[in-house]
């Protein structure tokens, strides 16, 4: 799957912030584009990483995924 570079960025924000780093913010329409993907998820502390999510980006990240 391809994602628009704002949507890479978005993922990639959320990865960060599972590991504890600060991040800035998510696009709110990218986040939910990763939602409907399965690639993130909504819940109380808000947007959130899948494992789908986690295993895209370690793809795209070893080139696996263009």
């Amino acid at each position: 799957m391809a994602l628009s570079p704002s949507q890479f960025v978005a993922l990639k924000n959320l990865a960060r912030k599972k590991a504890g780093e600060a991040v800035d913010w998510i696009n709110i329409a990218d986040a939910r584009i990763l939602t409907d993907l399965g690639l993130a998820e909504r819940n109380g502390g808000g947007w959130v990483i899948t494992s789908d999510g986690v295993a895209t980006l370690a793809d795209h990240e070893s080139g696996h995924l263009d």
